[in-house]
């Protein structure tokens, strides 16, 4: 296939060179001016992507965009004159309600949401690590995104293991759970996700979990307050020396992804009448934080 990945961070490089490897024309679409990007995966030889290139871009079976929730209206909007409308659209990021804020513009595609728990590291824009390995799955955004199940496929050949879920909002609403307990407090206490595991988070961790059982169970979504905080418990300690991408946004003074994950949770909360206190302060919180830097600017 011809497959352009845009934002090509720790995922998005590691999901390029797994997916050229495995046979595909992978190119990249970034804010780099350069044509051709190197990248280099756990030490290997580093392989050429084409950069910002439009022929390649409009020749694109599979677009797949891996950039942070904040950015995926901007990105995607701009491509969309350069698309074919056979072309599958697949957005990996955290956070929920980016898709849905430009489902008008993207909906004579076929629209594909994916959530992973692959992790990738890049201790630089040229190298990339896979640090843990994991799932990703993929689900149907629209009508003509339920006719792309061959791209677990696809993507299970590069990097295993991929399946196909139809009830993919219920995975997404997962991971939505599994962010908001863990990628605030660790932004805001800059500590690794492991560090959560410690007594003194167990009241605030199961505060947050309560609130996010009300709420899913509210949206319809079959869940308890023991399951989810079983799913919360196990991704810390699986991912205990991993820094979360809103720990490193926070040290590095950049724009998080709080309004689309913590944020999301609260405006569902709101349209439920459910009251989300301890999520709502962990928020305004991380605002605060992020206002601070835009006053220096």
């Amino acid at each position: 296939m011809n497959i352009t990945i845009v934002g090509p961070g720790a995922i998005g490089s590691l999901w390029a060179i797994k997916l050229l490897q495995a046979g595909h024309n992978v190119s990249l679409w970034s804010r780099a001016t350069d044509t051709t990007i190197d990248l280099s995966l756990d030490g290997q030889a580093s392989l050429p992507f084409s950069n910002n290139n439009i022929e390649k871009l409009a020749a694109s079976d599979l677009v797949i965009f891996t950039v942070k929730a904040w950015q995926v209206e901007e990105a995607s909007i701009s491509l969309l004159p350069y698309l074919d409308s056979d072309t599958i659209l697949m957005f990996l990021h955290n956070g929920m309600g980016a898709v849905d804020k430009i489902a008008t513009h993207i909906n004579a595609h076929p629209v594909i949401l994916a959530t992973t728990t692959q992790a990738a590291f890049k201790p630089d824009r040229y190298r990339v690590s896979h640090t843990g390995l994991g799932q990703t799955q993929l689900g149907a955004f629209n009508q003509t995104g339920q006719q792309c199940t061959f791209l677990v496929d696809v993507l299970d050949n590069a990097l295993p293991a991929v399946s196909w879920n139809p009830e993919i909002k219920t995975a997404l609403w997962t991971k939505l759970a599994i962010n908001c307990a863990i990628n605030p407090l660790t932004g805001l206490e800059q500590i690794k996700n492991g560090a959560l595991a410690d007594q003194k988070f167990e009241g605030v961790l199961s505060s947050i979990i309560k609130e996010l059982t009300q709420v899913m169970q509210a949206k319809g979504i079959t869940c308890s307050f023991d399951e989810l905080a079983a799913s919360v418990k196990q991704v810390i300690q699986a991912t205990a020396q991993n820094n979360s991408s809103m720990k490193q946004d926070m040290f590095y003074q950049r724009k998080t992804e709080v309004d689309f994950i913590t944020g999301y949770l609260i405006k569902t909360a709101l349209k439920h009448q459910i009251d989300v206190p301890v999520n709502q302060k962990l928020f305004a919180q991380v605002k605060e934080q992020e206002n601070r830097w835009n006053q220096q600017d």
